[in-house]
C-alpha cells in the first residue's frame, strides 16, 4: 500500500522534479507546483545519458527577445512574454502565444549548461554534476598497523 502512495506521488510530481530519482523522498517543496498552468507551454524532459537532461518547450511564436530563464538555488523558471505583435492581423489564432511562467526544481546537483531556442522549440540542457567527493571511489586494503599507525 504504502508503495502504491509513493509511486502515485512520484508520478504527479516527476514532471516538475529534474534529477531527482534518487532522493524524491524529500520533496516536500513541490506542494505548491499544481497551481502551475500544467498544460502551456507543452514540455518534454529528455534523459540523454546517465548524467545529462534536456528539457523540450514547445514555445511557437516566440523569439529570443520574449523568453528569460532564471536559475535561482535549485529552482529554474522560464518565462515568456507573448509577442504583441504576434496577433496583429489574425482573422484566426490557432497557436498558443499567451504569455507563460514554467518552474522546475532541479536537485542540487543538477547544472544548467546552456539553452537555445529553434525552430519554435526551447531546448535547456542540464547535467548531473557530481563532486570528486562524492564520486565512488576504489579503497585498497591495507594491514591494520599501517590503518591505525
Amino acid at each position: 500500500m504504502v508503495n502504491t502512495v509513493l509511486d502515485t506521488v512520484w508520478r504527479d510530481i516527476s514532471p516538475f522534479a529534474v534529477g531527482f530519482d534518487r532522493t524524491f523522498d524529500a520533496l516536500s517543496i513541490m506542494a505548491n507546483s499544481k497551481s502551475q498552468n500544467v498544460n502551456y507551454p507543452p514540455y518534454n524532459i529528455r534523459k540523454v545519458s546517465e548524467e545529462q537532461y534536456t528539457i523540450e518547450l514547445a514555445v511557437a511564436g516566440f523569439e529570443e527577445k520574449d523568453i528569460d530563464i532564471e536559475v535561482t538555488g535549485e529552482n529554474l523558471k522560464i518565462t515568456g512574454n507573448s509577442p504583441k505583435e504576434a496577433s496583429e492581423g489574425l482573422l484566426h489564432q490557432g497557436l498558443a502565444a499567451r504569455s507563460f511562467v514554467r518552474k522546475f526544481v532541479l536537485s542540487d546537483d543538477m547544472e544548467i549548461k546552456g539553452a537555445a531556442l529553434s525552430n519554435g522549440m526551447l531546448y535547456i540542457g542540464m547535467e548531473r554534476f557530481i563532486p570528486e567527493n562524492k564520486r565512488p571511489k576504489k579503497i585498497n586494503l591495507t594491514s591494520k598497523k599501517k590503518l591505525l599507525g
